[in-house]
């Protein structure tokens, strides 16, 4: 049985996906998965992920600033920002892919955590929710987002944190994202968590071409894979796989408004 998934989190303006973005919204569709959204990393990438979801049903827009690549961003990237977000284009969903990052040397880190702090910012003056990274920042993360309070929330992609800081994200109104990582075996620690959260918290993603899954290794992440993580989630949760695949649907449409 096919069932239909959403992916939450895709950087579909990336290769393998550039120039074959037709074959590969079919290969997705085949393995159920009928929409993706893709978040955006930084201002250059802004203009090309608007035109892939103009040009192409199945996919939606998410704009933001990455902290990854945190020495790219200027003020003049916010405003752009900004001033697309006022916008509003038709099929934008979010503002993403936002986030904090102590893995990378040199990470800057009150430019981050500013640069965070004014798109939690635009998020809650357009009213869209928030796509956000985090490695080994969920504590600091978790302050941030409950200082802005954003009405529409967002979700926690990625997610490989513990329990207790998958529960104080979800109390504060926050979405976990399911992805790859739970086909690890040895990931037993967040494989337990995905296990024991709520599913109205769960959502899935890929975040293609990005963390590929267990057997694949070495090769890029695509968002058919979203279909093998459902299978590895459905034998972590109790719940039968139908209603494991229509909750995450809904809690999906539910955050994201325009899906």
């Amino acid at each position: 049985m096919t069932y239909r998934f959403i992916d939450t989190h895709c950087h579909f303006d990336f290769p393998p996906f550039t120039g074959d973005e037709a074959r590969s919204l079919r290969r997705a569709a085949e393995s159920g998965v009928g929409k993706i959204i893709v978040p955006a990393t930084e201002s250059s990438r802004f203009a090309g992920v608007l035109r892939l979801a103009e040009q192409h049903e199945p996919v939606y827009a998410a704009l933001g600033l990455h902290p990854i690549v945190i020495e790219q961003h200027t003020d003049a990237c916010l405003a752009s920002l900004e001033s697309l977000l006022a916008s509003r284009p038709e099929k934008l969903v979010a503002v993403g892919e936002i986030g904090l990052d102590l893995y990378r040397e040199d990470p800057q880190f009150a430019k981050q955590q500013t640069l965070l702090d004014e798109q939690l910012k635009l998020a809650k003056r357009f009213d869209l929710p928030v796509i956000l990274h985090s490695r080994r920042t969920h504590d600091k993360l978790a302050l941030h987002l409950k200082r802005h309070n954003l009405p529409r929330t967002g979700v926690v992609h990625g997610f490989s944190g513990s329990l207790q800081q998958a529960e104080r994200f979800i109390d504060l109104g926050y979405k976990i994202g399911v992805g790859g990582t739970i086909t690890y075996p040895r990931a037993s620690k967040t494989r337990n968590v995905i296990a024991r959260l709520p599913l109205s918290a769960l959502l899935l993603e890929t975040d293609a071409p990005d963390m590929p899954l267990n057997g694949f290794q070495g090769t890029p992440n695509r968002p058919e894979q979203a279909a093998r993580v459902f299978t590895t989630l459905c034998e972590l949760r109790p719940e039968p796989p139908q209603i494991i695949a229509n909750t995450l649907i809904s809690n999906t449409e539910a955050l994201f408004a325009g899906l």
